[in-house]
């Protein structure tokens, strides 16, 4: 009996690439000892018969948290704002649990072992979107060059949904927490404090970025013990551009000691003239080597 699970989510346009992250995982060894679970949020028949040969289980994402028509818009895919918080619920036979997003990829097994280790005792295992070379981590306007209109992400989402100016304020400059890649033990509090917020969140905010809110809610608010995990456990390449090591064949961080990229995460896409790299699979991008050449290549999985 497999203890540990892997979880993603995907319609049927994203469907590509939560195959391409199937893929990546299933390329390791270690992955026969963790078990691939799906949930379906409109894929089609044939894609879903493609994915009974590769993954353990699949179930269909529900509205866990009723939310009203009008903000849905038929846009079934957004079930991942709320279902994620519920995985127990769908796939109650596993000690641990390991959400990765379909936009993005397994390059090290090393990432995944220290998110299942990482949850231990009930923890949250998570990566802040802060680290070497970020060089802006709050958005500001000022006024008559001394006042400051705070635009963070945490703040501007808090904000919206009404959860109080007090909460929102303790959310301003905290460092964003993505939760396209987390980890949690069935039994731990977490759920529940994610589930109480998100409640929350829903009620007046948008459906997007609801349970990414409602996590930092659990984090700098609720004081939900966190084990912070590295920036290459959940590379957003549209904050940084990895660099590229030719004589490795790899991705890696692009400032010293140029740590492998355990996790590369497409949020938010790589844009081209319009098209968006997590559609088009040719688009490629100039990278760097660690020898200081220039190289094109894409970040999708490509095995």
């Amino acid at each position: 009996m497999k203890k540990n699970v892997i979880v993603s989510l995907a319609d049927a346009n994203y469907f590509p690439l939560l195959e391409e992250l199937i893929n990546s995982i299933k390329k390791f060894k270690e992955s026969e000892k963790v078990a691939i679970c799906i949930l379906d949020a409109g894929l089609t028949i044939e894609q879903k018969k493609i994915l009974l040969n590769k993954v353990d289980e699949i179930k269909t994402a529900e509205w866990d948290i009723e939310v009203p028509d009008y903000k849905v818009k038929n846009k079934e895919w957004l079930k991942s704002q709320v279902s994620r918080a519920f995985l127990p619920k769908y796939f109650p036979n596993y000690e641990k649990y390991l959400w990765i997003d379909c936009d993005a990829w397994v390059n090290d097994w090393n990432s995944l072992e220290l998110y299942f280790k990482a949850c231990n005792n009930g923890k949250l295992g998570i990566t802040q979107t802060i680290g070497p070379g970020y060089k802006i981590t709050s958005k500001v306007n000022w006024l008559f060059g001394k006042l400051a209109i705070i635009k963070s992400q945490n703040f501007k989402h808090a904000v919206k949904s009404k959860i109080g100016y007090e909460k929102a304020r303790k959310l301003a400059f905290a460092p964003h927490i993505n939760i396209g890649v987390f980890s949690l033990e069935k039994n731990s509090n977490g759920w529940s404090l994610w589930q109480k917020n998100l409640l929350q969140t829903l009620k007046s905010g948008n459906i997007f970025g609801s349970e990414g809110l409602a996590i930092n809610m659990s984090v700098y608010i609720d004081n939900l013990e966190t084990e912070f995990l590295p920036l290459n456990c959940n590379w957003i390449t549209s904050n940084l551009l990895p660099k590229y090591d030719e004589k490795q064949n790899t991705f890696v961080e692009p400032y010293l000691p140029n740590y492998k990229i355990g996790i590369m995460h497409l949020a938010a896409g790589i844009w081209i003239d319009g098209k968006d790299m997590r559609v088009d699979k040719s688009i490629k991008i100039e990278l760097e080597t660690l020898d200081k050449k220039k190289v094109f290549k894409s970040l999708r999985y490509n095995i």
